[in-house]
């Protein structure tokens, strides 16, 4: 069933600042009235899945948020974010409860830092197979961010592959094998930061994780 915690579903943020008193009231009236109707409708047609809401504008404070969240299977969880957030948040949020036998990321471009970022996870033992998905920019585009992937991958051929298409998906997906746990993440974000406002999900189910998992297996990279 659908939940707005009250700290995150703000209605202050239906006024503009320039409503009178009396418009004020309504607006914030009709917003109530919406929230209600929501939480009902959730109730009569969504019985078997459930969505929970974040907003969050830095990455601390989105880490923070699901800090005491144990990710469930057949949940959902959505945010929307800006400020200091990474793409790669949502992958922390998983790591932080999981470590995992296999994890997919897709995106159009990344940043030098979270490349680093994702082969610290597989040194360490966090994700012990590693695939990445790039747009067909990226080996021409981000020079150095292209050179730092090929030499981990030459460096670790076990490590998993990167594929080279006309990719402008942000896409990721990954299990624990031993403790059943899948999930899928969607976001309109690169694996960067980016200060202008983006959407994204965590879905935990084993679903989406092979939905993505078959995709992104039959892709054919244009880099041999």
């Amino acid at each position: 069933m659908g939940r707005f915690d009250d700290d995150i579903f703000d209605f202050g943020a239906f006024l503009s600042g320039q409503e009178t008193p009396e418009e004020a009231d309504e607006q914030l009236a009709d917003a109530a009235t919406a929230k209600r109707a929501h939480r009902r409708t959730k109730a009569c047609t969504e019985l078997s899945q459930r969505y929970e809401y974040r907003r969050a504008f830095s990455e601390v404070r989105m880490l923070e948020s699901m800090q005491y969240v144990k990710l469930q299977d057949g949940v959902t969880y959505n945010f929307i974010t800006g400020g200091d957030v990474d793409s790669l948040t949502y992958l922390k949020i998983v790591l932080n409860q999981h470590d995992l036998d296999y994890a997919l990321c897709s995106t159009w471009c990344m940043a030098a830092e979270d490349i680093l970022q994702l082969q610290e996870w597989y040194t360490a033992g966090r994700i012990r197979k590693l695939d990445m998905y790039v747009g067909e920019i990226f080996p021409n585009s981000y020079k150095v961010e292209w050179s730092m992937v090929k030499g981990f991958y030459d460096a670790h051929p076990e490590a998993g592959r990167v594929a080279v298409f006309r990719n402008h998906s942000k896409i990721y997906a990954g299990c624990n094998e031993k403790e059943k746990f899948y999930f899928g993440i969607q976001t309109s974000a690169n694996i960067n930061t980016n200060p202008r406002t983006e959407q994204g999900s965590i879905t935990i189910d084993k679903g989406i994780y092979e939905f993505y998992r078959e995709y992104f297996d039959g892709i054919i990279s244009f880099e041999k």
